[in-house]
């Protein structure tokens, strides 16, 4: 009869006392039915230790702080469907369940998500902190500094304005269903079309916590409810087979090899997505609407959130909350105006060079900006022309970085346009983060409303912040990082991110990639863009400026179009203090360059301060000056 062989049982049966290896016992016999059911009982005893393991970890204080952390981030992305697709996290595993489901954006899930938040800061407090070191010390550190400030944030959780002409339900949603939402088979597809039909559900959902914020006494500016009323009555214009949400599952399906899905199975797909288009994708949208039409007699003022309850209090805890800094409303407005000085008179050096000498710093910009030779084409092929060239100035300068960065991204970044449905509210440029099973790639969208606001001397700068080495590497080396908690690898700390980012722009320049006057103006041009942020958006949510004012001194200063200063305006009214983040975190970053440079002397190495910066993950300002103030010692002790 059939045997085993010796080594498949040895161990096994040597430890519980049974025949030694050479005498096993033929299947069907006394002996090695005993020698299975041990086997049996082995088995269903590993897997009751698993479940108490399991219940241990998932309902009460994990035994190591990493597994904590990996109980939170779980928890947390359970309940994110979207999160889960767009960073596949599940998908390299063969796992797709989320894919056919929508996130709970309803008060109900954001009451609960508030308890739960301050219970497992409750429990992380538990963990002894001096029993740490090292990158365990700093796990710790960054995940009490975020959950703190999301805590004490809780206070204003409903001081936003989560559906506006710069981002909300009403343009994500689409966008995440055209990008995020792979498809690659017939199961994606109607993962794809029953998502559409859980877009009913979900606009009430966040109508509901609009009703919310406006019970509060917390209503949007004047303009956001014209303009998202705009965008959304666009939207549910083109008939259902000519909708983007539609012709983007069409461009996905054309994709897809014959051989695994049929002319008849595309088809029924294709009409299936119509028939969600026109009942629950419009439906869902009229119903949004319908509330913002509600609004338009109620919110009358586009003031900063001084007018708000509880209103300069917020303010000066979203100035914390996005420098990572306990700088004030009042210093960063003070700094603002030394900045656009010390700017400006590099600006001015170079257009008076250019013989550009009367008006303003910003008038002079935008006469030279609007040059015939600064402009392409206002037709598809210059847009096209916009595209290549940006992808181009990428390529030349990821070539050229091996001596100022000892790691790199393994994943690339493409250019791609801001769809059209979204492009007139949309900012200029923004950058979307590969997945994580790599399966896309990080992408640099570069909005092509108008060709006039894409002058040839700003592209090398823009290129620079939004894909290499800026956003693409800081964050596609982050998700890259090993040994590390997950959270290391997605937390964002907008000062940290967005600063590394501006940093990029001047490194790049110090590299030689923008040793042309014009191509330097538009770098300064970009510094003073940020530089001119610390001085409107105080401006605005502090001393209380009108939108009007703000609107003015942008226009002086930065040599941007009105329609770009506008919505820039206008975006800083939504999102209160985000656009200190990206001068103040340069700055800091480069003052840490400079202690590191001063102190090490000759022994100074920019790649390994760009991996002291960069493999750490994303953080606040305080902990990457400690960082890198721990590893000048070490290079110090080292020498």
């Amino acid at each position: 009869p059939l045997r085993p062989r010796c080594s498949d049982f040895r161990n096994m049966a040597q430890a519980m006392g049974l025949l030694p290896c050479a005498g096993l016992p033929a299947f069907g016999t006394p002996a090695m039915k005993r020698l299975l059911k041990w086997i049996a009982y082995l088995f269903l005893g590993l897997v009751a230790l698993g479940a108490i393991a399991f219940v241990h970890v998932w309902y009460f204080k994990p035994l190591k702080v990493d597994w904590f952390y990996g109980r939170v981030f779980a928890q947390f992305a359970l309940q994110q469907p979207e999160l889960l697709t767009s960073l596949r996290l599940l998908n390299q595993f063969g796992l797709d369940f989320p894919d056919d489901d929508l996130s709970d954006s309803s008060p109900a899930a954001e009451d609960r998500a508030s308890e739960q938040l301050k219970a497992d800061y409750q429990v992380f407090k538990s963990y002894d902190r001096a029993s740490y070191s090292g990158q365990e010390l700093l796990s710790y550190d960054i995940w009490d500094y975020f959950m703190g400030m999301q805590v004490e944030g809780d206070r204003w959780r409903w001081h936003n304005f989560p559906v506006n002409q710069m981002f909300g339900v009403q343009s994500y949603l689409p966008n995440f269903m055209a990008d995020q939402h792979l498809v690659e088979g017939e199961s994606d597809a109607r993962n794809y079309v029953a998502r559409l039909d859980k877009f009913p559900l979900k606009f009430e959902q966040v109508v509901e916590a609009l009703k919310v914020r406006e019970s509060k006494g917390v209503l949007p500016p004047k303009f956001t409810v014209e303009k998202v009323l705009e965008q959304m009555r666009g939207f549910v214009k083109p008939a259902p087979t000519e909708h983007m949400l539609y012709t983007t599952l069409a461009k996905k399906l054309e994709k897809i090899a014959p051989e695994a899905m049929d002319a008849a199975t595309r088809e029924a797909l294709l009409a299936e997505t119509a028939r969600a288009i026109e009942k629950s994708v419009y439906p869902a949208y009229a119903g949004v609407i319908a509330y913002f039409e509600g609004l338009q007699s109620k919110a009358t003022s586009n003031d900063g959130v001084w007018r708000l309850p509880d209103g300069d209090a917020f303010y000066a805890f979203a100035v914390r909350d996005n420098t990572t800094t306990n700088m004030t409303p009042e210093e960063i407005h003070a700094k603002g105006l030394l900045e656009v000085e010390r700017i400006g008179a590099e600006m001015d050096a170079i257009l008076r060079n250019a013989g550009l000498t009367e008006g303003t710093i910003g008038a002079r910009v935008q006469q030279l900006a609007k040059s015939p030779e600064q402009l392409y084409p206002d037709t598809d092929a210059g847009r096209e022309a916009i595209l290549k060239d940006y992808q181009r100035i990428i390529d030349e300068i990821d070539a050229g970085l091996d001596p100022y960065f000892a790691t790199r991204p393994k994943i690339g970044v493409k250019v791609e346009r801001v769809p059209t449905f979204s492009e007139k509210t949309a900012p200029g440029a923004y950058y979307m983060p590969p997945s994580l099973d790599g399966k896309r790639p990080g992408t640099f969208y570069a909005n092509l409303r108008n060709v006039a606001e894409v002058p040839r001397m700003g592209m090398r700068t823009l290129s620079y912040h939004e894909a290499v080495p800026g956003h693409h590497f800081q964050i596609a080396i982050q998700q890259e990082l090993k040994g590390l908690p997950m959270f290391r690898k997605l937390l964002p700390f907008t000062a940290y991110a967005e600063g590394w980012a501006l940093y990029s722009e001047r490194l790049a320049w110090e590299a030689g990639f923008q040793q042309e006057p014009l191509d330097n103006l538009g770098r300064l041009q970009a510094e003073m863009f940020r530089a001119v942020r610390l001085v409107v958006d105080t401006g605005l949510h502090a001393k209380r400026w009108t939108r009007e004012q703000a609107i003015q001194y942008m226009l002086d200063h930065t040599g941007m179009g009105n329609d770009d200063v506008t919505a820039e305006i206008e975006r800083y009214l939504v999102n209160p203090g985000q656009a200190l983040a990206y001068k103040v975190g340069m700055m800091k970053i480069l003052e840490l360059r400079e202690r590191a440079r001063d102190a090490l002397g000759e022994d100074f190495d920019i790649r390994e301060f760009h991996d002291v910066v960069l493999t750490n993950g994303s953080m606040p300002m305080a902990i990457l000056e400690r960082t890198v103030d721990e590893w000048i010692a070490r290079e110090k002790a080292a020498g």
